[in-house]
């Protein structure tokens, strides 16, 4: 196994756990002697890697850690592009915009031969919808799930009835040509889901809804027999 390669498994090992883990595991997982991973924890430590810890206690990865261009393998950076190709191409304006930019981010912090391994990977994306970066619905959403916000919602239900909600969103799933949002909705007083094409207006109340997200999030996944977007 390649240097690189054995210190990307390294930081990889360490980022999958929350605690402190013993030098023994980590020497067991990535197939080197005690002594080969304390050198190679020195290595990505003075590489720029936040590495709590010392031998006999066990060690960290600290949450605000460096990224090291080293960090991708050439089949995480086939699934970044792939990834960010998907949302270039797709209905979310604002995402849309946002993926350009992360992408000029990640290609500026690669050596030079990942970042031509970046370029051309031969993966390309070809969602279904008609038209790229015109739903600015889908931007309002995502603003009330991240701060936690109410969504007023004007929606034409399966019937095509028009009905006025207040909701807790909770997930926003991407399927083929169509989105759909889980929320808590205050009328019905339970879990809902509602295809954003078929929102007529939505609107950021900017009210903070009482419970966390996470909370409501974890409710629906176990309780309730909703798509799950994972």
């Amino acid at each position: 196994m390649a240097r690189s390669e054995r210190l990307l498994n390294l930081m990889q090992a360490l980022r999958r756990r929350r605690r402190p883990v013993k030098g023994e595991v980590l020497a067991g997982e990535t197939g080197v002697s005690l002594r080969t991973l304390y050198r190679d924890i020195a290595t990505l430590k003075s590489m720029g890697a936040a590495i709590d810890g010392e031998a006999g206690l066990g060690f960290q990865l600290r949450a605000d850690y460096w990224l090291p261009p080293l960090m991708f393998s050439n089949e995480e950076i086939e699934a970044l592009v792939l990834g960010l190709r998907t949302l270039v191409h797709g209905p979310d304006a604002d995402l849309r915009q946002t993926a350009e930019d992360a992408r000029a981010k990640i290609a500026a912090v690669l050596p030079g031969d990942r970042r031509e391994v970046m370029e051309a990977v031969g993966l390309f994306a070809l969602p279904p919808w008609g038209r790229e970066g015109d739903d600015n619905r889908l931007s309002t959403i995502r603003r009330t799930l991240r701060e936690e916000t109410e969504l007023f919602l004007h929606y034409t239900d399966k019937q095509g009835a028009e009905t006025k909600r207040h909701v807790w969103p909770v997930a926003l799933g991407y399927t083929d040509n169509r989105q759909m949002l889980v929320a808590w909705c205050t009328l019905r007083e339970a879990f809902r889901s509602f295809w954003v094409d078929a929102m007529l207006e939505v609107a950021d109340t900017e009210k903070r809804y009482p419970r966390p997200r996470r909370t409501l999030l974890h409710e629906w996944r176990t309780g309730h027999n909703f798509p799950s977007f994972k």
